[in-house]
């Protein structure tokens, strides 16, 4: 396949889309947090991986390749946003509803107001993680790969990357306490 690949065969390249369309835009999805952003962006990766598939080497799995694509556009993208949404994936991982229903003091009338304080003092939170930590963490907790995978995609040892979610899950735990004592 990577050879029908780097020879432009369109139905070779139909085919790698119709394989990893799903993962990639779910991979988008889980950093930009909006369905058209996420596939716009999928888009953009499969235009870069039929125009650079020649520099593909075959160091490392065509999905890991794929993958670091979409995760560099991925971050590209939230750059150019200031990561101002960043943190609504990550609520399920850290249990955010139960800590803003605790914090709001139970489902009142102006839970609405509530919540929208406590998001944005959970994005603060989350926006002090350095970009390195959220990309393991998101990764890890939301994404699923694996450490190895995670050090494929980031270009990074798998020390770093366990050392990466390490901190992220201390900082996230030690400034929700913080959020919590207030």
């Amino acid at each position: 396949m990577i050879q029908k690949l780097k020879s432009q065969d369109r139905e070779a390249f139909y085919e790698l889309v119709a394989l990893y369309k799903d993962s990639v835009i779910t991979t988008c999805y889980r950093f930009l947090l909006n369905k058209e952003d996420a596939e716009d962006i999928s888009q953009e990766v499969f235009v870069e991986v039929y125009q650079s598939i020649g520099s593909f080497r075959g160091d490392a799995k065509i999905s890991t390749w794929i993958y670091r694509i979409a995760v560099t556009k991925c971050l590209n993208e939230l750059k150019k946003r200031q990561r101002k949404k960043r943190f609504a994936s990550l609520s399920k991982v850290l249990h955010i509803d139960e800590i803003a229903q605790w914090i709001s003091g139970g489902p009142l009338a102006d839970t609405e107001m509530h919540e929208e304080e406590m998001w944005k003092e959970v994005g603060q939170v989350l926006n002090k993680l350095p970009e390195n930590q959220r990309v393991a963490y998101t990764l890890s907790r939301i994404d699923g790969f694996s450490n190895t995978e995670i050090a494929e995609l980031m270009e990074t040892s798998i020390i770093a990357v366990e050392s990466l979610i390490y901190r992220a899950n201390k900082n996230v735990t030690q400034q929700l306490k913080t959020l919590l004592k207030k």
